[in-house]
């Protein structure tokens, strides 16, 4: 099963990913990053792997 890591070093709450992916993350209100999903469902991966792609500072990852 595929699951999102995220480095919290590198984020910085740019809501790429969560434009990209809105049922699988969100930038909250002091700017850190949730993932609602941390196994997205398949449905849902291909929108996860275009976010993983678009991270400014490539904070996003995927892993088998």
């Amino acid at each position: 099963m595929t699951r999102i890591a995220v480095d919290r070093e590198r984020c910085v709450g740019s809501g790429t990913c969560e434009v990209l992916a809105p049922d699988v993350f969100e930038v909250d209100d002091e700017g850190a990053l949730v993932v609602h999903r941390p196994e997205p469902a398949g449905d849902e991966v291909d929108e996860v792997e275009d976010a993983v792609q678009a991270c400014p500072t490539r904070a996003l990852s995927l892993v088998e």
